[in-house]
């Protein structure tokens, strides 16, 4: 095998690890964008939570009646 022939398999695998990366990276993208969104989303519900709340302890942090 002459050295251009193996020089041209290296690029042809790097090329396709980087096309495989790209597109890793997309999807990564995509999930992350979705994942903020949607923290995004439950912060502004707590946020509501606290301000409906009126200063009342939460059920989960209240005494149970026999104690």
């Amino acid at each position: 095998m002459t050295d251009i022939t193996h020089l041209e398999e290296q690029i042809a695998h790097l090329s396709r690890t980087v096309e495989d990366l790209s597109d890793i990276v997309a999807r990564q993208e995509t999930e992350l964008s979705l994942a903020s969104r949607r923290i995004a989303v439950l912060m502004e519900r707590e946020a509501g939570r606290d301000l409906d709340g009126g200063g009342t302890v939460p059920l989960s942090d209240q005494r149970p009646p026999h104690w």
